[in-house]
């Protein structure tokens, strides 16, 4: 969620898992043996490199060297691991909910016939594109730009991409409100730069091949000018670009926030009938006003609808309709899709196998309803009792360092403590389970079923307009490989399936997991007092700068950030395309901050005892291996350049390491000395929480 929610990593570094379909080891036992391990992966490890010289390689060198990105993949690492294994357990779950004739549960129904209407690839290819042609008649109707208002509400209503994008939160302002907010939207490509970098030879290469992408398909679909057309389409696409928002400029939450009541619109866009969208979209009678993210790009918007012929138009609002179907229909609308989005822009070689694309689309359609079945079976209640231990562990850790910051005065420090006591942790799964009860699915019908999910979703976040908010409302599932912080709610969430190795290991001593899920949830603890998180309060309200700092602390928060970006504007996983610290500042504020509150809450957790030596490495050893052995992962080239500019988290390889270079204990415990390549003298080190 832009601006307010903030994860240990991007969602879309989940990728898709190929392979044997067979079901990961059984992950249900929830109790420790008598003995603990260390938790650490020894055959990962290359111990021919010094950790004093690269502690990246020498916890994951072997791994690096020996592991094949699968061909189905973008990435993989420790995240798309346990992805794969969770897959492998939904599988087992829809696969036996698919084999009962008739369900006494309506929700295990409804999954059931989702994932077969996927799966019955004969009706699909049968059906080839059919579903189109109510949407692109629709689109031929079109005899005037008026029209286009209402009809990007129902675009933005099915889920196709549109100009602009509403989406149903807090307002930020005042939080006991819900409201709708407008953001800029309707590139094909990932981002701005695509468009406009044109010194870059890889971008531009990418551009060309979108142009013959986005001709083949309109060609798929019956467009007799394709050539044409696609070349129309990338130049509406590219005025769109030239006026929209950099991703650094989206990060302020201040900047972001512009409320513009109904009758104020006109002012914005000239000549865009407002009360014809605000209508079709079933905004209009809910509320008042909208928050507008980007009010320029909106302004720009409406400029370049009005100097773009309606027919150009039209074939761009049918190219976007075909793209976001094309996964749903015939086997040449899936290839060509993939041969773009998954192969040019991202290097995968082959597409995922159909029974994890229907998995991942159930998730995505009715992903509740399945995680309710997923905790049942593959959460225990011990892991439940033991996060709640390592949580309240961490958050005393943060109680306890703000008391110690040397750069924060008394009143920041009462304002950040009064901001922490009301955190609120959510973990494993929601106490309230989301009604499905009106969604109509049908075993023969996956293009209407996709169409009625999205909707479905669409009219369950309107819905709220109005009404008090839900803090019992989770923004991932259960199953998601992922957590979260919510600065609206001030609440840190933390999903059922992220908590297994190499994260959390029942059978583990607590250094590795404190390394490896203590970090993730001081990471998340962190988002609260990250450049972004730190304007609201513990209410949830945005605040105005300084916020709840005084004016001299804001100062010296600013500076610590500022060196903090500078850090990571270093690093250039990809020759030619640096880390953008400026973009990954947040994040790399949870990191640094949550590993260095995860060593803090290990220490309480040992209640003055020593830690054990395992495998002959001490407790701190093992702690500062369990973070770099979470972030070993590859990436495919093209796939690294798209997260640089997109992501606002740093590179696996880097978040590894850069961390660790600013606390103090591990360059106590591995004992690292001026002269080895990881250390850092400690005036550079940015310690900021």
């Amino acid at each position: 969620m832009k601006n307010r929610l903030f994860g240990i990593l991007s969602i879309v570094m989940i990728a898709g898992c190929s392979g044997s379909p067979e079901p990961a080891a059984d992950r249900t036992t929830s109790m420790p043996p008598a003995s603990l391990v260390s938790g650490i992966d020894a055959g990962a490890m290359d111990k021919g490199v010094r950790p004093q010289d690269d502690f990246y390689r020498y916890v994951n060198g072997r791994w690096l060297d020996q592991t094949e990105i699968p061909a189905d993949k973008a990435v993989y690492g420790s995240f798309t691991k346990l992805d794969d294994d969770t897959q492998a357990e939904l599988r087992v779950l829809i696969e036996d909910a698919s084999k009962v004739q008739k369900h006494t549960d309506p929700n295990e129904q409804k999954i059931a016939d989702f994932y077969s209407s996927f799966m019955d690839e004969s009706r699909v290819e049968a059906t080839g594109s059919k579903p189109l042609d109510a949407e692109l008649a629709r689109i031929d109707a079109l005899t005037d730009k008026k029209e286009i208002p209402a009809l990007v509400a129902h675009l933005n209503q099915i889920g196709v991409n549109a100009p602009y994008t509403p989406q149903v939160h807090q307002d930020n302002r005042e939080p006991t409100k819900y409201i709708v907010d407008l953001g800029q939207s309707g590139l094909g490509l990932p981002d701005r730069d695509y468009y406009l970098l044109d010194k870059d030879a890889k971008l531009k290469a990418l551009r060309e091949q979108y142009s013959k992408h986005v001709e083949k398909m309109l060609a798929l679909a019956s467009d007799g000018s394709s050539a044409t057309d696609a070349k129309d389409i990338l130049a509406f696409e590219t005025a769109l670009a030239k006026v929209q928002w950099t991703k650094v400029e989206n990060r302020d939450p201040i900047k972001t926030y512009n409320k513009f009541e109904f009758a104020k619109l006109e002012g914005l866009a000239s000549g865009y009938d407002w009360n014809a969208y605000l209508n079709a979209a079933e905004i209009a009678g809910k509320t008042d006003y909208l928050i507008v993210s980007q009010p320029s790009y909106i302004a720009g918007f409406n400029r370049a609808l009005q100097r773009t012929p309606l027919p150009v138009l039209k074939a761009y609002l049918k190219w976007h309709v075909i793209s976001a179907a094309s996964p749903y229909l015939s086997k040449p609308y899936v290839d060509e899709n993939f041969a773009f989005y998954g192969t040019a822009l991202r290097g995968i070689p082959e597409n995922e196998p159909r029974w994890k694309r229907g998995i991942e689309l159930v998730n995505h359609s009715i992903g509740e309803a399945l995680g309710r079945l997923y905790v049942a079976k593959y959460f225990p209640p011990a892991n439940k009792t033991r996060m709640e231990k390592l949580v309240g562990n961490l958050l005393e850790a943060y109680r306890q360092s703000l008391d110690t910051l040397d750069w924060m005065g008394a009143d920041t420090k009462t304002k950040a403590k009064e901001k922490l006591s009301k955190f609120t942790p959510h973990i494993g799964y929601p106490n309230k389970w989301r009604d499905y009860s009106s969604l109509t699915v049908a075993p023969d019908d996956l293009f209407g079923n996709v169409i009625r999910a999205t909707v479905f979703e669409y009219n369950r976040n309107i819905s709220k307009l109005g009404k008090p908010i839900d803090r019992e409302e989770w923004d991932m599932t259960p199953q998601t490989v992922n957590a979260y912080y919510n600065p609206e709610l001030n609440e840190i969430v933390f999903p059922a399936a992220i908590l297994h190795p190499p994260f959390f290991d029942v059978n583990a001593d607590d250094a590795v997991n404190y390394g490896g899920i203590g970090a993730v949830i001081g990471h998340e603890i962190s988002h609260g007092f990250d450049d972004q998180g730190s304007q609201y309060d513990g209410d949830g309200k945005l605040l105005d700068p300084p916020g709840w700092f005084t004016k001299e602390d804001h100062k010296r928060f600013t500076t610590r950030t500022e060196a903090l970006v500078a850090q990571y504007d270093a690093y250039e996983p990809i020759p030619g395309y640096q880390v953008n610290g400026k973009l990954t500042l947040g994040e790399n504020i949870a990191d640094n901050s949550g590993l260095a509150i995860a060593f803090k809450a290990y220490k309480i957790s040992l209640n003055g005892r020593p830690a054990p030596v395992i495998d002959s490495f001490t407790g701190d050893q093992r702690f500062f291996m369990g973070w770099a052995q979470v972030w070993r992962g590859k990436y495919r080239e093209y796939e690294q350049i798209r997260r640089i500019k997109v992501d606002p988290h740093s590179p696996p390889s880097v978040r590894g390491v850069a961390p660790l270079k600013n606390q103090n204990a591990f360059f106590d415990a591995f004992s690292i000395k001026d002269g080895d390549h990881m250390f850092l003298v400690p005036a550079k080190r940015v310690t900021i929480w």
